[in-house]
């Protein structure tokens, strides 16, 4: 009887592994469907993004309790300690800063998903650091790693968003959901980092922050191949950052996205001292006070798809609509006495930003396709750098603004400038009305574009208009004439 069992159960056992191989062959052939790959590569985007802000404000609630505690000052605050903290917050935005030209050069160079990888890998890092550091060395090391894998992560996410989803709409809609898993991020970061501190020490939120960060880090590599060869050759010559910088609809859309943010980045790290001298705050409503602000960022986000999508000419005064609102908004906070009056300005300010980078963010990719080379690295390292600024003079530059000129004058001051810089947007207007012909890109391209190697057909067919044989003249040639191309829609 043992004899006749033992082939019966090899024979279960083989079966098995005939159909454990099977599965797994259809899955992998599931994730090479382009469709399904775009929407988990959307999805390991999107998890990026929303550990980056959570790692940024997961600190807001446990950095400064735990400084006091190694300093044994808890509940005496000093100057010296304030500025400790108000440097350790702008680390991570400085060095993101200064990386960030390198990083949207990088990625030019290499694609989109290998950087992407090199920035999960620095972010669970700087995580496990953070976790384990015992002294204020260590964690201003943290923190500024996490600026590093930030630069990467961040810009090569959004740019493979730009390259996966061309069509305007898809494109808004995408990066629309992005935009929503930032705002979640930036929002529950602190009440979760101020409960699992409270209850389970500082570790765990990092911990559980790290592996979060490692799984979504298995998942980009089950959906591409980071380390696969590459066809240099074949690549697309991007734009170089410094002349996009100097594209002055590119200037436009940045400067936009550092004025709006303005207010979000300074009110963080002084609305919490503001609300407890003014309304004698409880602990818990300080660490809330942002959170009821994710419905109508989400709000904001959802309406701006859709107009968009309707009327995606508009694109300019759906931003200037935002900074308006922003600098309403901004004025009104001093106003409020009570918990429940500030949540409306906060909100406020939220549905602006939310307006503001919906319609700019799949604008730059737009002035990218119709005016340069459909690479999104650098043009999206630029915004990245727009959002740096802000955050990187928030908690430095808030607080004296604060102690010199009060509370009321600062919000003033930035309800002010986010009002007078909307008419800049008018300067979009003209640009904007090409988005119903879908760019010449998409007109181009008879089978619909692919993304990152769209400049080379499109190129080919542009030759081929002019009579011109693609195989005659030198790779030289080829890009001069490709330049040539560049300076006809820069002087529409």
């Amino acid at each position: 009887m043992q004899s006749s069992g033992a082939p019966g159960l090899a024979q279960s056992a083989a079966l098995q592994l005939s159909a454990m191989g099977e599965r797994s062959r259809e899955l992998g052939g599931a994730l090479r469907e382009p469709e399904r790959q775009r929407r988990l590569l959307l999805v390991v985007v999107c998890v990026a993004l929303l550990l980056d802000n959570m790692l940024y404000m997961v600190i807001v609630p446990i950095i400064p309790d735990y400084l006091a505690d190694l300093r044994g000052e808890r509940g005496n605050s000093s100057a010296d300690l304030d500025i400790q903290i108000g440097v350790l917050f702008a680390s991570k935005a400085l060095l993101q800063l200064l990386v960030n030209p390198l990083s949207g050069t990088f990625i030019d160079r290499v694609g989109y998903d290998l950087p992407l990888l090199i920035g999960l890998l620095v972010m669970f890092l700087s995580t496990c650091i953070f976790a384990f550091a015992e002294n204020y060395g260590t964690l201003f090391a943290a923190r500024s790693l996490q600026g590093l894998g930030s630069a990467f992560a961040d810009t090569s996410g959004i740019a493979m968003i730009a390259d996966k989803f061309t069509e305007e709409a898809e494109r808004s809609r995408a990066l629309g959901i992005a935009l929503a898993f930032i705002s979640f991020g930036s929002l529950v970061a602190p009440p979760f980092g101020g409960i699992l501190y409270e209850f389970a020490g500082k570790r765990v939120p990092f911990i559980v922050l790290a592996c979060v960060c490692l799984a979504d880090g298995v998942l980009l590599l089950t959906v591409v191949k980071p380390f696969s060869d590459r066809t240099r050759e074949n690549m697309p010559v991007g734009t170089p950052i410094h002349r996009l910088m100097v594209d002055p609809y590119i200037a436009v859309v940045a400067g936009a996205l550092t004025v709006c943010n303005i207010p979000l980045a300074f009110l963080e790290p002084t609305i919490s001292n503001w609300m407890e001298s003014t309304m004698d705050a409880s602990k818990w409503q300080m660490g809330l006070v942002w959170l009821p602000a994710f419905l109508p960022h989400v709000l904001g986000v959802y309406i701006t798809v859709r107009l968009a999508a309707r009327y995606p000419e508009r694109q300019w005064f759906y931003g200037a609509l935002g900074m308006v609102i922003i600098g309403a908004s901004s004025c009104t906070v001093p106003a409020c006495k009570t918990f429940g009056e500030l949540v409306f300005p906060l909100c406020g300010i939220c549905f602006g930003i939310a307006l503001v980078d919906t319609a700019l963010l799949p604008t730059l990719a737009f002035l990218v396709d119709v005016r340069h080379v459909s690479v999104y690295g650098s043009v999206y390292a630029i915004a990245d750098i727009s959002y740096s600024v802000a955050y990187a003079m928030g908690p430095v530059v808030a607080g004296q603004i604060v102690h010199n000129l009060g509370f009321v004058q600062l919000n003033l001051g930035m309800g002010l400038v986010n009002v007078l810089y909307a008419p800049a947007l008018l300067l979009l207007r003209p640009v904007c009305q090409i988005k119903p012909s879908f760019s010449e890109r998409n007109v181009l391209l008879e089978e619909g574009p692919s993304g990152l190697y769209d400049s080379i057909r499109l190129e080919e067919r542009t030759l081929r208009r002019k009579g011109l044989s693609t195989g005659a003249g030198t790779e030289h040639e080829l890009r001069g004439r490709s330049e040539e191309e560049e300076s006809g829609p820069e002087s529409a």
